[in-house]
């Protein structure tokens, strides 16, 4: 095998002020492309194959449903790969993707998340209509992989990612490899996945991908940039994996004396981080878990707290583990199976037997794993086999409330901090609780941005916007506000808002009544829903509106709403569906596809959980 020549210090520099320049999705695609080539090489044993696909290369499609950006960032991985390998590739979100052409993709990978109740993303809707409805192309010679994002916390666990897969299948596609279902933690089993697939299908398409070229070239190899540059210049990145830690520059109450709610509003430093963000992203918090819960757990299980563990990416103490490396909070189906074949329990199993589905929810209902083990106490448990119970803890995303073009090197958010009583014994947010009672003026809170692409200002600054968000759902839309107003933005905004009490629940209230005083706000809309004896919501206040409402729209008025998926999103579609009927005279099918094109044309946008 030839030997590859290391990069020179020039070559070095250059490649890192090069990668300095990307975007976190651009890094993504060149770590991922660069890893594809490195690990060719590693397979064939021979120089890298040729960095650009030939005109003979196999077509490989890949398709991705994101609601946040993960199923996405997993497919422009997905592709730099399989262009490392040989093919070309073209990537569609759901959304994009036009479903006639599906009957010729005889290549195809699927990532796709899952939200709300099994449902697919909204950019995914669409396609996932088409492809159970009766107009779905029959796929024999198709070959495909599916690649699930999901929460196991949640009853139907990645069900779009299952219903897409159980959906090819049954249209007469063949899978490459099986179906992968990850959790919060997805990033080593979406690898794997990507790895796998890859490998299918250049077994399939072999003839084709075989003896592509040299990719090295001017003194150095591609390989030995996959293998040594890419990574440290990715580690010079603040990210999910290597949080910048932000100082905390205020932390402020929201909520009025006696509100039976508790918010807080959080500013936080990015000087000095080369952090940057968008109107609509969201800031990942990186947490721990509770001293006290972490402490009660270990005395429980009768473990030794100075015990040594190793993670993912570090051996630490069985209680640093505890705080800052593990789930301990949300329980799942998937820790209950686990752990009761380690306690041992025919109660615990018995409660997870098929059929016991309704009983199973309820006891998973505010419950953790403290609770579990309590209840079904196992006998001289070993460190390492109660940390393999577990899973990673996971940050928890914000949505920023701040405009940067307002507020250089700064980012806000709105914490509504969790706390309430249940099966004898207080609980606590994870991150909500973090941030309202530790993250005060000169603390430093481990941040990073996560990106979402589903959730953006229209482009054309003429264009009104309209802003539906109750409750801490209001702040992405104090950072439109503030956005539009910093870059002086002709078009017109509109915001409907509520909460419980208007005396100690209206969030913001001076800034918004100065942005109706600035004309930064040309209307606003509020629904205190405890202040009358009929409780009025949004989605009230929507229909008492809606002549105005649809005229906006008429005119290419955006609309977006954030805060609630369960309840709120679903009222206020049907509210906006019922509008368009009523004062665009549309019959009940025509008013939902009206709102399905408003969805297809990006200006109908939802950030919901």
């Amino acid at each position: 095998m030839q030997e590859t020549t290391p990069l020179t210090a020039q070559q070095a520099q250059l490649l890192s002020q090069l990668v300095q320049g990307l975007s976190t999705e651009q890094l993504a695609w060149v770590r991922g492309f660069l890893a594809g080539i490195n690990h060719s090489v590693k397979q064939a044993g021979t120089q890298a194959p040729a960095a650009t696909a030939s005109a003979a290369a196999p077509q490989l499609t890949i398709l991705y449903g994101s609601q946040t950006g993960h199923a996405q960032e997993v497919a422009e991985h997905a592709k730099a790969r399989a262009v490392a390998a040989g093919f070309k590739v073209d990537l569609f979100a759901m959304g994009d993707y036009k479903a006639s052409r599906l009957k010729n993709d005889k290549l195809l990978l699927v990532a796709v998340s899952t939200q709300g109740e099994g449902e697919p993303p909204d950019d995914a809707r669409d396609f996932y209509e088409f492809l159970h409805g009766e107009k779905a192309p029959k796929l024999q010679g198709t070959r495909f992989a599916v690649l699930g994002l999901g929460d196991s916390s949640y009853e139907k666990f990645c069900q779009a990612g299952k219903d897409f897969d159980t959906r090819l299948a049954a249209l007469g596609a063949e899978r490459l490899v099986n179906r992968v279902d990850s959790d919060v933690d997805y990033d080593a089993p979406a690898e794997r996945w990507i790895e796998e697939a890859v490998e299918a299908l250049k077994r399939v398409a072999a003839p084709a991908t075989a003896g592509a070229g040299n990719a090295t070239g001017d003194g150095f190899s591609l390989a030995a940039l996959a293998s040594g540059v890419a990574p440290a210049a990715a580690a010079s990145q603040y990210s999910r994996k290597h949080p910048f830690e932000a100082t905390v520059l205020e932390n402020i109450k929201l909520s009025g004396r006696g509100s039976s709610k508790e918010v807080h509003h959080v500013e936080l430093s990015l000087e000095s981080s080369g952090l940057t963000y968008e109107p609509g992203d969201a800031l990942g918090v990186v947490v721990k878990n509770d001293d006290t819960l972490v402490d009660d757990l270990i005395d429980t299980l009768a473990l030794d707290p100075q015990a040594t563990t190793t993670t993912q990416d570090s051996t630490l103490t069985l209680r640093d583990a505890f705080l800052r490396a593990y789930d301990i909070t949300t329980l799942s189906r998937a820790f209950l199976e686990k752990y009761a074949a380690l306690a041992e329990s025919t109660e615990l199993k018995a409660l997870l037997a098929v059929g016991n589905e309704a009983a199973l929810r309820d006891y998973l209902y505010g419950r953790d794993v403290l609770d579990v083990v309590r209840q079904f106490p196992a006998r001289k448990v070993k460190a390492a086999e109660f940390v393999g119970t577990l899973r990673t803890l996971q940050p928890r995303l914000y949505s920023i409330a701040s405009s940067l073009a307002a507020n250089p090197e700064a980012v806000h958010i709105t914490v509504g901090a969790v706390r309430y009583d249940s099966h004898g014994r207080a609980r606590r947010g994870v991150a909500s609780t973090y941030l309202a009672d530790i993250a005060r003026e000169g603390e430093t809170v481990p941040v990073y941005i996560e990106a979402n692409r589903n959730f953006k200002l229209p482009g054309d600054t003429n264009a009104p916007v309209i802003m539906i968000g109750p409750g801490t759902g209001i702040a992405p839309f104090r950072a439109f506000v503030e956005e539009r107003q910093a870059l002086d933005a002709p078009g017109k905004n509109w915001l409907f808002f509520g909460d419980r009490n208007f005396r100690t629940d209206f969030l913001y209230q001076r800034e918004w009544q100065r942005y109706v005083k600035d004309g930064a706000l040309n209307k606003i809309d509020l629904a205190f829903s405890r202040d009358t004896e009929d409780k009025v919501y949004v989605q009230h206040r929507m229909r008492e509106q809606g002549k105005e409402l649809y005229a906006w729209l008429q005119e290419g008025a955006h609309l977006y709403v954030c805060g609630d998926a369960d309840q709120m999103a679903r009222d206020v579609n049907t509210a906006l569906v019922d509008i368009v009927a009523e004062h665009g005279g549309l019959a009940a099918d025509a008013a939902a596809e009206y709102v399905k094109t408003l969805q297809r044309e990006k200006r109908y946008q939802r950030d919901v959980y």
